[in-house]
């Protein structure tokens, strides 16, 4: 073996072969983001990522199921499956994701789904944009996803929030994904395809704001700094957040507040999924990145079904709406239409003897206006009492609106035919009306909210809207 000591020219040319060899093998530990990123004291801190080095390999992801794949991300989607053998935990995530993507292409293509247990619910018609892509994606969510809740923090600020009435659906969805029988939940955040980041704003603005007395108390810099030193103390501890820019990082809440947690921190968060019930494109909500949470008033007793409300044929009110005058929408409806007509009607305040619920249920079309946000929980109030609702708002991305059709089950009049509006709802054929109020009764499922959750309800559609925008990017190994 000592032979090649005789031959110099030899020995330099294997010794450097070797050496190269080495390069090869370990370049890819060389150059993998590690960056640490210190615990996080105030706002004015320097930039937690060096984008440079990030494994995010896609731009922020574009989600539609309607043509779902692009033809590149078809391609990819075939080729990753491909893989070798002593894969990382990251890599068998991206090729199961991979998997998961084709088999979505081919249920867009056959028309048809592939499932390894029986369907109970198929879901099938106009109500959805593409109803076969829809219902594999949902076979592949419940097959694969895996979420990880960090566990540091304390009540009530993390891990903690209401249960009930106007913010209850935040609470009901954290406390969801965060029980031990969750079929989400992984057992180690290296299974994890989603992180999620439990901290409440409704919480912080209950406990920290409370009491305000003044304009200043109103300053979210509170909220901020609470939010960013919770990121640089998980993405210090773990690899996760480094490595994807925040990409497969998320979190969720129905306060009014919510979107303004991203405020100053547009390069850091810009990859970051918020949940939000506070959908408005006009103040920094991205549909194609971000997710619309329904805002549903929970109620404070026993969760149970839906009012289905009358018949058709016994809806003898054309259309209603009763509730306070605030924001910029409400004056106006209220303006023209309150006390002033028997089938449009339009209360600021019930009339004694007179049942909100049971209104709705004989109304035919239940209006819909913003209030100080654009959300409002009448949307889902009016699916409730199959009533078609009539969305009266601007800069809002309506929830699950990746697979829903929207226009098959509701009515969108911007504020400028406010006026209009009995005219509007009187064109409408009721032969029309009619296939619409059919298709409400269809899509209220996804809208129940049960506890646990079960597939196709409203907490599965919100996990379904996460998913998908984790499905749609890649983040490298190296």
């Amino acid at each position: 073996m000592f032979r090649s000591f005789r031959y110099p020219a030899l020995f330099l040319l294997t010794t450097l072969s070797f050496l190269g060899l080495l390069l090869l093998m370990f370049t890819p530990l060389l150059t993998k983001n590690r960056f640490s990123i210190p615990f996080v004291s105030t706002l004015t801190s320097t930039t937690f990522i060096n984008h440079k080095n990030s494994n995010y390999t896609l731009p922020p992801p574009e989600v539609s199921l309607d043509g779902f794949l692009t033809s590149s991300m078809e391609r990819r989607s075939r080729r990753d499956v491909n893989g070798t053998k002593d894969k990382t935990s990251l890599e068998r995530i991206e090729e199961g994701l991979a998997e998961a993507r084709a088999s979505i292409l081919d249920a867009i293509r056959f028309e048809n789904y592939t499932s390894e247990k029986e369907e109970t619910f198929i879901p099938r018609g106009s109500i959805y944009k593409n109803p076969y892509a829809f219902h594999q994606s949902h076979i592949e969510m419940m097959k694969r996803f895996k979420m990880w809740s960090y566990k540091e923090g304390e009540h009530p600020l993390l891990h903690l929030c209401p249960m009930n009435r106007i913010n209850g659906i935040e609470g009901q969805f954290i406390d969801e994904i965060e029980r031990e029988e969750s079929p989400f939940r992984a057992t180690h955040p290296d299974e994890a395809h989603i992180f999620f980041l439990p901290f409440s704003v409704a919480n912080i603005v209950h406990y920290v704001y409370r009491p305000i007395n003044r304009k200043e108390d109103y300053h979210r810099d509170h909220l901020q700094r609470i939010a960013m030193d919770y990121i640089g103390v998980v993405a210090h501890k773990y690899p996760y957040w480094n490595r994807s820019n925040g990409a497969d990082h998320f979190m969720a809440s129905c306060h009014d507040w919510g979107p303004q947690i991203s405020l100053g921190q547009s390069e850091l968060l810009k990859n970051f999924i918020r949940v939000l019930c506070n959908a408005n494109t006009s103040e920094g909500f991205e549909p194609k990145r971000d997710v619309s949470l329904p805002e549903v008033l929970v109620p404070s007793e026993k969760l149970g079904r839906p009012n289905f409300g009358q018949a058709p044929h016994n809806r003898r009110i054309l259309a209603f709406f009763a509730g306070g005058v605030h924001g910029l929408i409400r004056p106006i409806l209220l303006h023209h239409w309150k006390d002033k007509d028997n089938e449009v009607q339009v209360h600021e305040t019930l009339p004694e003897g007179m049942n909100y619920t049971a209104l709705m249920g004989q109304s035919k079309f239940c209006l819909c206006p913003s209030g100080f946000e654009v959300a409002s929980p009448r949307v889902v109030e009016a699916i409730y009492a199959g009533c078609v609702p009539v969305i009266i708002s601007d800069h809002y991305t309506l929830p699950f609106s990746d697979v829903l059709n929207w226009s098959q089950f509701s009515i969108q009049i911007t504020v400028a035919k406010i006026p209009e509006i009995k005219t509007i709802l009187q064109e409408i054929p009721d032969e029309e009306y009619q296939k619409m109020q059919r298709r409400v009764l269809k899509v209220q499922r996804h809208f129940v909210l049960n506890r646990p959750a079960k597939p196709f309800d409203v907490i599965h559609m919100v996990l379904h809207s996460v998913w998908l925008r984790r499905i749609d990017f890649k983040i490298g190994s190296t």
